[in-house]
C-alpha cells in the first residue's frame, strides 16, 4: 500500500497573499513543511499539490529546489486538484496537509495513519473531535473514497476543502477520530494572518531555527510562555463557507 502525502499550497492566500513561500528562519513555509512530513514513517511519498494560476509556477519552482514531487491542477476545485494528484502518482491512502502549518508533526501523522488504517476507516482524522492544537491537522483516506468524494460532492465548500463530504456523510463512509492524551485545541499553530507568521517566526527563533523540535516541545515552551500564547490566540478561524 503506497501512502501519499499531499500537501496543497498556492500562493493566492486571501488573508496573506504569498504565505507558502514566506522566510522562516532561512527556509520557506513549504520547505518546513515538507521537511518535518517527510520524517513520517508511515509516508512513502510527500507531493505538493498546488493550481495552473501562473503565480504559483514560484511553488513549482522551490519543488524543483527543495526535491519534491509536485502537480498542478485547478486553483478553485482543490477536491480535483487532489484526486487528480494520488491518481497520478499511484496513491492507495492519501494523507492531507496543509502548507500553512509549519509546525506539523510526524509523530502526528504517523498515529492518525497508523490509528486509521488499522480501524478500517474510510477517513480519518484528528480534526473530527479537536484536541491537538490548530495548525497539527492530519487527514487520511483512501484513494476509493476520495474518488468518491470527487464523482458525488457537489456543494462549493466540498469541493474547495477536499475532504466534507467525507466526514458529512457516515452512511457511505465509516470515519475514524483520533484524539490525543490531553485537550491542547486552545493553540493556534497554523498560519493564516500577518500575526500568526509572527508567531511562526517567534517560535523558530526559540528553537534557532532548527525544525528538529516535535509538537512536545513546543508545548512545553508555549505552557511556560504566555507572551507567545497571547501573540495570535486573538484571531477567528474562517469558517468552512469562507474558503
Amino acid at each position: 500500500m503506497k501512502v501519499s502525502a499531499i500537501i496543497q499550497a498556492r500562493m493566492g492566500s486571501s488573508r496573506l497573499a504569498g504565505k507558502v513561500l514566506k522566510d522562516l528562519g532561512g527556509k520557506s513555509m513549504l520547505a518546513r513543511v515538507t521537511d518535518r512530513t517527510k520524517r513520517s514513517q508511515k509516508v512513502h511519498q510527500v507531493i505538493v499539490a498546488t493550481s495552473t494560476d501562473p503565480r504559483d509556477s514560484e511553488i513549482v519552482s522551490e519543488c524543483q529546489k527543495l526535491q519534491v514531487l509536485c502537480f498542478r491542477g485547478s486553483e478553485q476545485d482543490v477536491l480535483d486538484r487532489y484526486y487528480r494528484a494520488a491518481k497520478e502518482f499511484g496513491s492507495d491512502s492519501i494523507v492531507r496537509i496543509t502548507s500553512d502549518c509549519p509546525f506539523i508533526d510526524p509523530q502526528v501523522i504517523d498515529q492518525v495513519v497508523s490509528e486509521t488504517l488499522a480501524s478500517g476507516a474510510d477517513y480519518g482524522s484528528n480534526t473530527l473531535a479537536r484536541t491537538y492544537p490548530r495548525g497539527l491537522d492530519v487527514e487520511v483516506f483512501s484513494f476509493q473514497a476520495l474518488e468518491k468524494a470527487w464523482k458525488e460532492a457537489k456543494e462549493p465548500a466540498q469541493r474547495t476543502h477536499v475532504t466534507p463530504y467525507l466526514y458529512q456523510n457516515p452512511r457511505f463512509f465509516r470515519t475514524c477520530s483520533v484524539v490525543g492524551s490531553k485537550d491542547w485545541s486552545r493553540y493556534r499553530w497554523t498560519v493564516d494572518t500577518i500575526e500568526d507568521y509572527e508567531f511562526a517566526l517567534a517560535i523558530y527563533s526559540k528553537f534557532k531555527n532548527s525544525d528538529q523540535f516535535d509538537y512536545q516541545n513546543l508545548l512545553d515552551l508555549m505552557e511556560k510562555n504566555s507572551d507567545l500564547v497571547k501573540m495570535n490566540q486573538h484571531i477567528q478561524q474562517k469558517s468552512l463557507h469562507e474558503g
